[in-house]
């Protein structure tokens, strides 16, 4: 599970330091940057806590939501430094494409101020994080900042919608509309193939450990490629004992974070029907899928298809005999 940790707290003299370097110098940039960008600057994006104007094309831009990173990236920009999470991101397929040799700098795994100041950046992006008031103006006293908007709750923006938010950021509408359109069309084709999948319910089981089991709740975004095909999501979310597995025992069980050599140690699970007639998908922490899952952003969702639909069909067309490869 992610790590939570106290923000830094940086002394007023310091985020003054920040306003004095930075500020003054994206005024009288302003300008020349939006000539050069055509007519996408200045822009406004609309939030939870009212709205943020961003007046010149980012240069220096830092991710602080858990997984923006990945969509900032999806449209062509390489932040200077993101929030740290997986530290196996730069290395996934689709990621590693986008950097092309180039280094994504971590700050840490907690909203450190201090070292966002550093960067000196001219946009901060939020979005998948829960995000006060209080964390917002001491962002926004460094750089504009763009949060969720106020239409969802914390951390639960959909993929689509923090795509778009990301490209008018960015000044890349266009862009970011090309690349929902090309996952949504990706999934339409995989539900026309797959019929079957409708109104099944899948229970995404992540990182279960030492008998732990925390449900993937409706609306969790790292459930979002399973919604968009059509599955639906059970009940009962978040932490589960192993006393309560029967709630696993749905139409298709996906265990992200575990093998199924770990998973079938438990005398329980093993009983359950989901499991006994290979309707469970298994794939551990340190694959690439796990981490597309969890990101989330346009392009990791483009891999996590690829991944996911075969053994999906494996999983759900009502053949004991067809077996559900572990994904890797």
């Amino acid at each position: 599970m992610r790590v939570r940790a106290l923000a830094t707290l940086v002394t007023t003299v310091l985020l003054g330091a920040s306003l004095a370097a930075c500020g003054g110098g994206n005024d009288e940039d302003a300008p020349a940057a939006a000539t050069s960008a055509g007519a996408a600057f200045p822009v406004e994006v609309e939030h939870k806590f009212g709205r943020t104007t961003i007046p010149a094309k980012p240069q220096r831009i830092v991710t602080v939501g858990w997984n923006d990173q990945d969509f900032v990236l999806a449209l062509g920009e390489v932040p200077v430094s993101t929030r740290e999470w997986f530290e196996e991101y730069p290395t996934y397929p689709w990621v590693a494409a986008k950097l092309n040799g180039k280094q994504l700098p971590t700050f840490s795994a907690e909203i450190n101020y201090e070292a966002i100041i550093k960067q000196q950046p001219d946009l901060i992006l939020a979005v998948y994080e829960t995000v006060t008031r209080e964390t917002y103006d001491k962002l926004s006293q460094i750089a504009p900042t763009v949060i969720q908007s106020g239409d969802f709750k914390d951390e639960e923006t959909p993929w689509d919608v923090q795509t778009l938010t990301t490209g008018k950021a960015l000044g890349k509408d266009a862009e970011a509309r090309a690349l929902v359109d090309k996952v949504n069309a990706k999934v339409d084709e995989a539900k026309k193939a797959n019929p079957q999948f409708a109104g099944k319910v899948l229970v995404g089981d992540y990182g279960p450990e030492k008998g732990q089991h925390w449900l993937l709740p409706a609306k969790d975004p790292r459930r979002s490629i399973f919604d968009a095909l059509g599955f639906g999501t059970q009940e009962q979310g978040e932490d589960v004992s192993e006393e309560r597995l029967d709630l696993l025992d749905r139409d298709v069980l996906f265990v992200n974070g575990a093998t199924r050599a770990d998973m079938l140690k438990s005398p329980v699970f093993s009983r359950l029907g989901v499991v006994r007639e290979d309707r469970t998908l298994y794939t551990s922490f340190d694959t690439a899928l796990a981490g597309a899952l969890s990101y989330s952003g346009p392009d990791a969702l483009l891999y996590a298809l690829d991944k996911l639909v075969p053994e999906l069909r494996n999983a759900t067309d009502g053949d004991t005999a067809t077996k559900v490869n572990e994904l890797t």
